[in-house]
């Protein structure tokens, strides 16, 4: 069992080391080529093109007028789209394994746990962050208003995951560069802030887990009621409390199943109703 939790943690660790080094190569050589240096591999691509986000913006855009907004390319729209349908399948991977903003701040927690460990995660009263995560659904709204009346990418201004990558460019606004500043602080507080309160892509996605087809479920029978899950968590959902996790806030990082957190073989797995009542 403990061979195969490390297996799986550096299977993930792995895919979210490589895209965050693969989005932080794009971001450089973009830089080079701005300051004079060009390089002939890999080409230059905008950031905006490998955020599936920016899909979501110009949803309103494309369906009007056939085109997309400025400075966002049809890449965006497709990663959207692949985005939407394995959430709908297996929920927001995309949050748990592939998000570079979203690792950022999952590392930058491991460090805070360490220099705050009487401090971590106990910042935030309870009541206070039931209350704080319905406002990343606000933000949603507004970015997709905002965006359909402005006709432009207006989330850029305030948007962390541009900053991380564009800082050493004068193209990042300094509303943005605050916003990430304060990710970056509270990360060390409060496991994954910019998940948990503001993502309006996060709260997109996180939408798709009250439909989703593969749940995580948690088999009553077997269960020892250790708690292992709930802590594992980084969005503090208590999966020892219920059958299927459908929790909007489930990033799908698959932390709390059985070869992970869970000590018991197939007990919290990833599968249909069907499956773990035949179990």
């Amino acid at each position: 069992m403990n061979k195969m939790r490390r297996k799986t943690g550096k299977v993930r660790s792995a895919i979210q080391i490589s895209v965050f080094a693969g989005v932080m190569v794009l971001a450089l050589v973009k830089w080079l080529k701005e300051i004079g240096v060009v390089i002939p591999w890999p080409p230059e691509i905008s950031l905006h093109a490998v955020c599936p986000f920016g899909g979501v913006v110009t949803v309103y855009e494309f369906f009007s007028t056939g085109a997309f907004l400025p400075k966002l390319h049809s890449a965006a729209f497709i990663l959207m789209a692949l985005g939407l349908v394995v959430a709908f399948f297996f929920g927001p991977v995309f949050c748990g394994y592939f998000c570079p903003l979203g690792s950022y701040q999952e590392w930058l927690g491991k460090l805070g746990r360490k220099l705050f460990p009487k401090a971590y995660g106990r910042i935030i009263p309870a009541k206070a962050d039931r209350w704080l995560r319905h406002l990343r659904y606000g933000v949603l709204a507004l970015v997709l208003y905002q965006t359909a009346v402005a006709g432009k990418l207006i989330f850029q201004e305030v948007d962390p995951f541009y900053a991380l990558f564009n800082f050493m460019t004068g193209e990042v606004a300094l509303s943005a560069l605050l916003v990430l500043l304060a990710v970056t602080v509270l990360s060390l507080i409060v496991e994954r802030p910019w998940c948990k309160y503001l993502c309006p892509y996060g709260a997109l996605l996180g939408l798709f887990n009250l439909i989703r087809v593969f749940p995580i479920r948690r088999r009553e029978r077997t269960c020892t009621h250790c708690g292992q899950c709930d802590r594992a968590c980084p969005m503090n959902i208590k999966v020892s409390k219920t059958g299927a996790v459908r929790d909007p806030q489930c990033i799908s990082c698959n932390k709390c199943v059985s070869g992970n957190a869970c000590p018991v073989v197939d007990t919290v797995s990833i599968s249909t109703k069907e499956r773990m009542d035949a179990q």
